[in-house]
């Protein structure tokens, strides 16, 4: 910067201060940055690399001096981030491989900054993918060590008769409802697990008409007459992808209604055409849910009313299941709910998943 040529002596000794401190400040901003651990990159308009930190070589694999000023998409052009560079980077990227470290993981996003720049900030997340991992294969291990003695207990209590011994046949009833839950809790999260370590499906046609038939069938099962079901198909489509994970998935959903909808409430089930795709629909005129819960009932064993769940017969692992069954189908759950208003649940599938009912293809 330089000083007015007709400042005066005071007026140019404040004004160099002045340089002097916004220099200095500055300085400790960039070395700031330099120690972060997360890597920093700031980009021009056109992403040409303005500067970047310590943590962008190690993770970005980029290198001083000669990366200054290049295009950062031509100089990842071997990486994943290249796509993301080039397409936009309107959403962050998750999981992503290190380009300058093969075994680490990033999660990626672009940020605007000053006028018309950039920042890219790249977090390595091994660490977290790691522990996430041991979390999965501790509860597949203790799930499948749990199955067996579960089942040897549920067995012995089917062999004894209550009328052998009647002052104790409440407490046999209540043992075997309870070995039964505990057995379905066990055989969720090995099914839970299994879809968390699953990255692809083997794709099959999955006749819509007859799964839809069973689901109603199950719910009334479930129901017992005590609401009213009603199946609407309009859609006119199968779908591609695993049978066995659809059925579990669409039944969830039913089921769940069933549960919580009070005795003389209506359940409608809905397979519908979109302008996206297709929808399948479960809406209920249950006790309905608080905002404040939407957010977080995909979580496992997340209970809104813990003593009304549990008196249900839930595992509280149904939506988990769901949603890991529809992001396997690149589809996407949605739920509308109110206090009072009942719930809709409803799962979305591209054009992609969608097959002519008399044909192979695709639509």
């Amino acid at each position: 910067m330089a000083a007015p040529a007709s400042a005066s002596p005071l007026q140019h000794d404040r004004f160099m201060t002045r340089s002097r401190r916004i220099a200095s400040s500055l300085r400790d901003l960039r070395n700031a940055a330099s120690q972060l651990p997360d890597a920093v990159v700031l980009l021009d308009q056109d992403q040409h690399v303005r500067w970047f930190n310590h943590a962008a070589e190690d993770l970005l694999g980029l290198r001083r001096p000669k990366d200054r000023g290049v295009v950062l998409q031509q100089r990842l052009a071997t990486s994943d981030l290249s796509d993301w560079l080039r397409d936009g980077t309107r959403e962050p990227l998750n999981d992503v491989a290190a380009p300058g470290h093969a075994n680490s993981q990033l999660n990626v996003s672009m940020l605007p900054f000053g006028r018309r720049q950039q920042l890219l900030l790249a977090r390595d997340i091994s660490h977290l993918n790691r522990l996430e991992q041991v979390r999965r294969d501790f509860v597949a291990n203790v799930s499948h060590e749990l199955r067996t003695p579960l089942t040897v207990i549920h067995g012995y209590l089917e062999l004894i008769d209550p009328e052998d011994v009647p002052e104790l046949a409440p407490v046999l009833g209540e043992m075997r409802a309870q070995s039964k839950r505990m057995g379905q809790i066990v055989e969720d999260l090995l099914a839970l697990s299994r879809l968390e370590t699953q990255h692809q499906i083997v794709d099959e046609r999955v006749p819509m008409a007859p799964l839809l038939a069973t689901v109603r069938k199950e719910a009334e099962a479930l129901s017992q007459g005590r609401h009213k079901i009603t199946l609407e198909s309009t859609a006119e489509a199968d779908l591609l992808g695993s049978p066995k994970d659809l059925h579990s998935a669409l039944s969830n959903l039913v089921s769940n209604a069933v549960r919580y909808t009070p005795t003389g409430g209506s359940i409608t089930i809905r397979w519908q055409r979109t302008p996206d795709g297709a929808v399948y629909s479960v809406i209920d005129t249950g006790f309905g849910i608080p905002a404040t819960h939407l957010a977080r009932l995909t979580e496992r064993f997340y209970r809104i009313s813990s003593s009304r769940s549990r008196d249900s017969g839930g595992t509280g692992l149904g939506l988990s299941i769901v949603k890991h069954v529809l992001n396997l189908h690149q589809a996407q759950l949605r739920i509308e709910s109110a206090p009072g208003a009942g719930s809709t649940f409803t799962c979305h599938f591209g054009h992609a998943r969608l097959l002519p009912p008399d044909s192979g293809d695709e639509s």
